[in-house]
């Protein structure tokens, strides 16, 4: 039976796609993502030092606005102190490898990881690093505001400039290879998989608990997809956990590679034109990530960086208070567009009676940037 949903829709900093090619079925698990490896995950992360479930705050200003019966917003920002969702990710992968290291005899202090961050997942590498005792070099993108470089810098890890974050991974992989160190990377690319599913299993605690938080399950998924790691990995563990509901795919508009592959039905890279949302500012679907959604993702949707600032004063104005950093917001600033327009909402299948799961995936980790965002308003 053909879909009878418009196939897309664009407007001022906006646009989407749904994706002709989704089928029915479940999401496929990658040989490393079965329940037992994100079960095993979320037993090794609740046993560090300082973990407490992030909240899930109901938003219903934004229900109200967005036309729906409820918004959860996961807030990520007291993730372990380091103020995102990737905390969970690189340390994990990380102390995997140094627990195979021990395994074999060999010393952590001899291992250097590496990877490429637009400073969320360099940090938690870093933090990975350094608490299991080995040593971390992080490829930064020029850009980079310096607060998140020195969050870096301050776990003991280096950090190398180098002109992107897609340049980033091609000079971590060519450096691990010279050098002997070990790349833990939160995307995936031939030939290299099996390390990003370990940090994609450490972000299935999210789906872990928020699913003990609500009331009712959401009918939808607004997740951020740059690479697309965390996208996939929280709508397979939800499937998972009995949660079944349409997922939409977030990106910024200067970095949409998602957008782009589900529009033409097959893997494709993009180049980046900019964008403020730091963390979306990818080219590349991880191929993990892409085996588990090309048939699966909804729809996708794109978002302009003005767009994603309206979003963060709304959050910081509204009720609970929320400082939320600029790549948090790609969810919630898709579904506040989306809820005014008649096409969106019957694209995204959205009605009065729709609950929605955005995660609030960063807090403010460029102050001055949230200042400069909060100054426009």
């Amino acid at each position: 039976m053909s879909d009878a949903r418009p196939l897309s829709m664009t407007g001022p900093g906006f646009a989407l796609v749904r994706n002709r090619f989704c089928e029915a079925g479940l999401i496929p698990a990658p040989p490393h993502l079965h329940p037992t490896h994100f079960a095993d995950a979320a037993e090794a992360i609740r046993g560090w030092d300082g973990y407490e479930p992030t909240p899930l705050e109901s938003l219903a200003w934004a229900a109200e606005m967005a036309g729906v019966a409820a918004v959860f917003y996961k807030d990520e920002s007291p993730r372990f102190g380091l103020q995102s969702f990737k905390a969970l990710g690189g340390a994990y992968a990380v102390g995997r490898l140094v627990e195979q290291w021990r395994a074999e005899g060999r010393d952590p202090a001899r291992m250097i990881v590496c990877c490429a961050s637009d400073g969320n997942h360099g940090r938690s590498v870093a933090w990975g690093a350094a608490r299991y005792g080995c040593r971390a070099v992080v490829f930064v993108p020029r850009t980079m505001a310096p607060t998140r470089r020195a969050a870096i810098e301050a776990l003991g890890a280096t950090t190398v400039t180098v002109s992107g974050y897609d340049e980033g991974l091609k000079e971590a992989a060519r450096q691990a290879e010279q050098n002997g160190w070990v790349v833990v990377s939160d995307t995936s690319y031939p030939g290299y998989e099996d390390i990003p599913q370990d940090v994609m299993a450490g972000y299935g605690l999210i789906a872990e608990e928020a699913a003990a938080q609500w009331d009712l399950p959401p009918t939808h998924l607004f997740l951020q997809a740059g690479v697309g790691g965390m996208a996939a990995a929280l709508a397979l563990r939800f499937q998972q956990l009995g949660v079944r509901a349409r997922l939409v795919l977030c990106e910024a508009e200067g970095a949409a590679c998602w957008f782009r592959s589900l529009a033409e039905g097959e893997w494709c890279a993009v180049a980046s034109r900019g964008t403020i949302q730091a963390g979306l500012d990818c080219g590349e679907p991880s191929t993990v990530a892409w085996g588990m959604l090309h048939r699966h993702a909804d729809v996708a949707a794109r978002i302009g960086d003005a767009r994603a600032e309206e979003a963060i004063r709304l959050l910081a104005h509204g009720l609970p208070v929320i400082e939320a950093g600029e790549s948090a917001v790609a969810g919630l600033a898709t579904l506040l567009t989306a809820g005014t327009s008649t096409t969106a909402r019957d694209i995204l299948g959205l009605d009065a009676q729709s609950r929605v799961f955005v995660l609030g995936s960063e807090g403010a980790t460029d102050p001055d940037g949230f200042a400069r965002v909060m100054a426009a308003s």
